[in-house]
């Protein structure tokens, strides 16, 4: 009987620290890939902007840079084009056939929370009035916080042109930014909403 209860205590050590080595690759591992990716895809994106380059973005390319100075001077993350696996593995992504940024209709985007550098980890925080910051292709645009909502996993009314009502025709240009709710979790999805508040010239 001791002989067994020594080898279930030694397999339980193990089996405990395999886990908290998974649990220290889930929250720093993937986001050492994260920070590659976006080295690169930062690179690709101040390349197209010099060169006035346009066109449909690839899935996994960069659509724009994203900046939030609510989460600090150094927010700064390229959005990729997909919200598939593969493309959140990258950073922030951008919903195919919502708007571009700047556009009429909803720029609509989804983060991680917790892993692969958890870029959406504290939009928690931001409050109505809050700027998002978006260097794309065509402009740099400035877009202002306007409430936030926690829905369903299944809800996809948030990412309409016009959120919450599907169906009507937008009037003026938004942006979303969801993620799960509460972190470790995708019991439910965390909303934050904003309108378009200026327009400018690129600034880098």
């Amino acid at each position: 009987m001791r002989a067994a209860l020594r080898a279930f205590g030694e397999l339980s050590a193990t089996a405990g620290v395999i886990l908290l080595l998974f649990c220290a690759y889930l929250l720093w591992g993937t986001g050492s890939y994260t920070a590659g990716q976006q080295v690169l895809l930062r690179k690709q994106l101040l390349r197209e902007l010099q060169e006035k380059e346009s066109g449909r973005v690839r899935p996994g390319g960069a659509v724009a840079m994203l900046r939030i100075p609510r989460l600090g001077r150094h927010y700064r993350y390229a959005v990729v084009e997909g919200v598939g696996w593969e493309q959140l593995r990258r950073g922030p992504g951008h919903y195919p056939g919502t708007a571009l940024p700047g556009k009429n209709g909803n720029f609509a985007l989804s983060g991680h929370r917790t892993t692969y550098g958890a870029p959406f980890e504290r939009i928690d925080e931001l409050r109505r009035g809050d700027p998002i910051v978006v260097d794309a292709r065509e402009g740099h645009y400035t877009y202002r916080v306007t409430g936030r909502r926690v829905v369903k996993p299944t809800a996809v009314e948030f990412i309409a042109p016009v959120p919450g009502r599907p169906g009507r025709e937008p009037a003026d240009a938004r942006i979303t930014l969801s993620t799960c709710h509460p972190k470790y979790s995708a019991a439910r999805r965390l909303v934050v909403f904003g309108e378009l508040d200026r327009r400018g010239d690129h600034r880098g």
